[in-house]
């Protein structure tokens, strides 16, 4: 038998090496997060406060790791339908939901979920905070929330109020100012904003609680007009409106956080990965300067994602009491 000589044996050692090195380098480059499409799954229809969050945090996830953001829009149900398409899509960390928190703190208490808030979806980071605007049809002779209220106790059972969905922080404000004023509006309940504006626009309703990111454009063209604002001090968008609390309404002060949801069976390295995009995001100037020029704002970089899930939870709590206090679930 003859015995290769030394220096082929060699070479065929470094070849050999090479070769599995250039494959774990193929393997790793395979496998590395992400190598295709994100898709972002919105509660919302296009053109709302949530769909525009998520196109600008697309953008800055697709200029941060190199793949398009594909931003899914399924509005209404209070966030069930975009939850389930998530819970039944592969969790190989490709598919997330963004939404306002009300898909935990408000939504569970008005609709009957095939899941669980807490235990089914993993808070992945905070990224938006928008406060609401009451908004009355600038047509009817409005101009103040005393006169507003003046004008629903004028006309008992014949006035409504929109919101973008049922359960949503929309729907809870509406009741709650209901209940502090002693009023006796209806509740419409629709599928987003943009078609709850559009009623009322067109007086089929007459107020809404809505979020600013939506009503702002149409405040500013003079189709909708703001009554109070919802956050804790005036807003910069709106500086001439009333908060809530100045008028007496002190329990209504209120502001929409969104963020980003996965299943927790989804590699937690993936979801790290995901939050480090975002939180980078949502300290970088431009996307702030873009949420801003939209009526909205960027959620606090470095609040920790157990500060958030404590938050969700305490909020979930508050929105029980405050519904058992009310007596209306509707």
């Amino acid at each position: 038998m003859t015995t290769p000589a030394p220096h082929l044996s060699r070479r065929a050692c470094v070849l050999a090496l090479l070769s599995a090195w250039a494959g774990a380098g193929a393997r790793a480059q395979g496998t590395a997060w992400p190598n295709r499409p994100i898709r972002l799954l919105v509660p919302a229809p296009a053109g709302g406060a949530s769909d525009m969050i998520a196109r600008t945090f697309g953008e800055s996830l697709r200029a941060g790791t190199g793949q398009a953001v594909v931003v899914d829009n399924k509005p209404g149900a209070g966030g069930i339908l975009a939850v389930e398409a998530m819970l039944s899509a592969p969790r190989d960390g490709y598919t997330f939901v963004l939404s306002p928190n009300s898909l935990v703190t408000e939504a569970p208490h008005s609709y009957k979920f095939r899941f669980d808030v807490f235990k089914d979806l993993a808070p992945v980071a905070e990224v938006a905070k928008v406060a609401l605007v009451l908004v009355v049809d600038p047509r009817l002779p409005i101009r103040s929330v005393a006169e507003m209220v003046g004008y629903i106790k004028a006309r008992p059972g014949k006035t409504a109020y929109a919101s973008y969905s049922q359960g949503s922080l929309s729907h809870i404000e509406g009741m709650q100012f209901n209940k502090a004023a002693g009023l006796d509006m209806e509740h419409a309940g629709y599928k987003g904003s943009p078609p709850a504006l559009v009623d009322v626009m067109g007086g089929q309703v007459q107020f809404m609680f809505d979020g600013m990111g939506t009503s702002l454009p149409l405040i500013k063209g003079g189709k909708l007009r703001p009554l109070a604002v919802t956050s804790p001090a005036r807003s910069p968008f709106l500086p001439d409106v009333p908060t809530l609390a100045e008028l007496g309404y002190a329990g209504l002060t209120q502001t929409m956080g969104t963020g980003v949801w996965s299943t927790p069976d989804v590699p937690a390295d993936i979801r790290d990965k995901l939050r480090a995009e975002l939180l980078k995001a949502v300290a970088s100037t431009a996307v702030r300067e873009q949420l801003q020029a939209l009526g909205m704002d960027t959620a606090s970089p470095t609040q920790s994602l157990e500060a958030w899930r404590q938050a969700l939870r305490r909020d979930h709590e508050h929105t029980g009491q405050v519904l058992r206090a009310i007596g209306d679930k509707s």
